[in-house]
């Protein structure tokens, strides 16, 4: 059986990990943009602007609350959501390290293949 060593990176490491796999799907990405035009909550109107099922669309939901990059709410048969802002800047600060090797000059001048 295998062993995972997740636990034994950093907790940035895993965070932005969290991060990637939360976003990796076009729909999830649609759906923060979506959320982050918005200054308020949205209820049901997020299955309108994509072109997905309703249920399709909940799973992605679903993994995007799961990491806490959305807050929700469901009432009955009312869903809302919107960005948890302090969330989202916290995983945005985590891609910063890639922006400060890229400032690096030794970095940007290293030949590879």
């Amino acid at each position: 059986m295998a062993i995972n060593r997740k636990m034994e990176f950093a907790a940035d490491e895993i965070a932005l990990a969290d991060l990637a796999k939360a976003i990796s799907h076009p729909a999830r990405i649609a759906i923060l943009k979506i959320l982050a035009r918005q200054k308020s909550c949205i209820c049901g109107e997020i299955v309108e602007g994509l072109p997905l099922a309703q249920a399709t669309v909940s799973q992605h939901l679903k993994e995007l609350k799961s990491i806490g990059l959305i807050k929700g709410t469901i009432e009955g048969k009312t869903s809302c959501y919107c960005i948890d802002w302090d969330v989202f800047n916290q995983f945005i600060s985590h891609f910063g390290v890639f922006a400060e090797l890229a400032q690096n000059a030794s970095v940007q001048s290293q030949s590879c293949c």
